[in-house]
């Protein structure tokens, strides 16, 4: 089976900074693409940054020089750091690999 389970999160004030983990299992890690999804209440799911297999990373625009994804492929285990934080990124932050989902984080930034 696969899991992936997720830690960090939390609230925030504007300009702060969280660091979220996802630690998977059950698939051959270091071959596979690791994302980072949000979803703010009342909206969709977003794509937020990925982190592929060579550790190429991409990022939405809105994130872009604030957010880092990495990866350590020896704990299997893919971060995201977030910097200088806005309220506009609060929502609940879900990690993902192939058609797998982490059980969600809450990240909440105060203005």
């Amino acid at each position: 089976q696969v899991h992936l389970v997720q830690s960090g999160g939390g609230s925030v004030q504007t300009g702060g900074s969280l660091n979220l983990s996802c630690a998977v299992s059950g698939i051959i890690f270091n071959t596979k693409t690791l994302a980072w999804y949000r979803q703010a209440p009342g909206k969709e799911r977003e794509w937020v940054a990925s982190i592929d297999s060579s550790r190429s990373t991409n990022y939405v625009d809105s994130v872009r020089g604030r957010f880092t994804v990495s990866r350590d492929n020896a704990k299997n285990t893919v971060y995201l750091q977030m910097n200088s934080l806005k309220p506009e990124d609060s929502g609940i932050y879900y990690c993902q690999t192939v058609r797998y989902w982490g059980q969600g984080t809450q990240v909440t930034v105060s203005s």
